[in-house]
């Protein structure tokens, strides 16, 4: 019977492939909604694990979160170094890394920042960053990069890179009198840090400090010091130092700072204290800051986008109606012309019950195909969008293995398309042996 069946649909392969092309992109859309979904989500909160608060300019808890912690878009202005300060000596606070951003990399996010960040950031199951070669920046000349960065522009330890001002690929002005040279490439992680570029915080603003003569900077003329960065900044408006040689940029004049910070990761002594935090940070008369916490942001991210992923979830799941529609339309019109094969077939000796066999064998085999199809579309649908989706949102979608809920979703495909035979199989089932070998005028 199996190769009866795959023969009968051979000479009807025309049609048989339209049916087989239906139900293959009603399985890679389902199954691709769902793996971006489920990636998109798994990849989110794996970033923002062992971070409890997301200080920054008042805005959008959304806009914060993207702009922190996957580098999409920026915060607003208003946050200076004695903010950080503050919130640095809260008794709740056990540690503050410092963000400044707004460069980008060729289109990767170049983030200013200290040595601690190294220490206290986490990723999936409190996950600690490790590098891959290098090591840690020292100086405000040095560079660490993600690992998506090294490999996708063939970097390694000593390579000389040039920054620009501006957000994503928008590069406004190139800091081509600045390079910075890599010190250490971090392992990959599967989150946006791969595609990461980390400066200190002095090397970060040296790029954006004011020119000066020495007749106009009394602090350098008095001490007699050079400009602390290769493009011959301001030392005295930057007035960052190095602690002890651990490569953590803090201040020496506050007053004198000329970067705005854009953000502050904070880890709290306990977890019990989020609240008091936030409403401190807030009620912050002499400041207009927002502490976000990164698992409630996401929440509410997951509910801006919990429209469109309904209106793709119902998309996907009208094709793959339409595509077992059109197979139920395939074999109840293939019924009219196969009439006296089904009665030659009574005639040899073939039973009703084995020629309603063969029409539902048929409607197995197509939906097995077009299975099959579907997740080679898959595959290389989901090739195709893993660069785009890592530059843009920072997570790739698995391309192979099938997940529980995969397994039960291609099941409930293939069951579907084997009751959707059913009724040209009870139509078969009732034609008679005299009815398909009458004469029809």
């Amino acid at each position: 019977m199996l190769s009866y069946a795959v023969q009968s649909l051979w000479n009807r392969r025309f049609v048989a492939s339209l049916t087989v092309l239906t139900i293959a992109l009603s399985v890679a859309l389902i199954l691709g909604v769902e793996r971006l979904r489920d990636s998109a989500r798994q990849s989110f909160f794996n970033s923002v694990s062992g971070i409890d608060l997301i200080v920054a300019p008042r805005g959008n808890d959304v806009q914060i979160l993207m702009s922190t912690v996957f580098g999409v878009g920026s915060t607003g202005a208003g946050m200076n170094w004695q903010n950080y300060k503050d919130l640095q000596a809260l008794d709740a606070v056990d540690w503050a890394v410092p963000l400044m951003m707004g460069d980008n990399h060729r289109g990767h996010p170049v983030v200013g920042t200290q040595s601690a960040y190294f220490d206290h950031f986490r990723y999936g199951a409190d996950q600690p960053l490790r590098f891959a070669a290098g090591r840690r920046f020292d100086t405000a000349e040095e560079t660490v990069i993600g690992a998506d960065v090294a490999a996708r522009f063939g970097y390694g330890v000593g390579t000389e890179i040039v920054n620009a001002h501006g957000t994503g690929a928008v590069s406004f002005e190139l800091h081509d009198d600045a390079p910075f040279t890599v010190s250490g490439i971090l392992a990959a992680t599967g989150t946006p840090v791969d595609r990461m570029v980390f400066v200190t915080l002095s090397g970060f603003d040296a790029l954006h400090a004011p020119l000066a003569s020495p007749q106009t900077d009394p602090l350098a003329a008095a001490s007699g010091t050079a400009p602390s960065h290769k493009n011959g900044a301001n030392a005295a408006t930057l007035a960052w130092k190095t602690d002890n040689g651990s490569g953590d940029a803090t201040q020496a004049h506050d007053t004198e700072v000329s970067a705005q910070i854009n953000g502050v990761f904070v880890g709290l002594k306990s977890r019990n204290a989020i609240l008091a935090v936030q409403r401190h940070v807030s009620a912050n008369t002499s400041s207009t800051l927002s502490a976000v916490m990164p698992n409630v942001a996401l929440l509410q991210l997951w509910a801006i986008t919990g429209t469109a992923e309904k209106a793709l979830r119902f998309m996907s799941l009208a094709v793959a109606v339409a595509s077992l529609i059109g197979m139920v339309v395939m074999l109840s019109a293939a019924l009219e012309s196969r009439r006296r094969e089904f009665a030659i077939l009574r005639s040899v000796g073939a039973t009703p019950k084995r020629i309603v066999g063969l029409i539902i064998m048929e409607a197995m085999l197509t939906t097995t195909a077009g299975i099959i199809v579907g997740l080679i579309f898959l595959i290389c649908a989901t090739g195709a969008a893993n660069p785009v989706l890592f530059d843009q949102f920072g997570f790739r979608i698995a391309m192979f293995g099938v997940s529980e809920s995969d397994s039960l979703r291609v099941l409930a495909i293939f069951c579907f398309g084997c009751l959707a035979s059913f009724l040209p199989a009870w139509r078969v089932y009732r034609i008679t042996l005299a009815d398909g070998l009458t004469t029809r005028l």
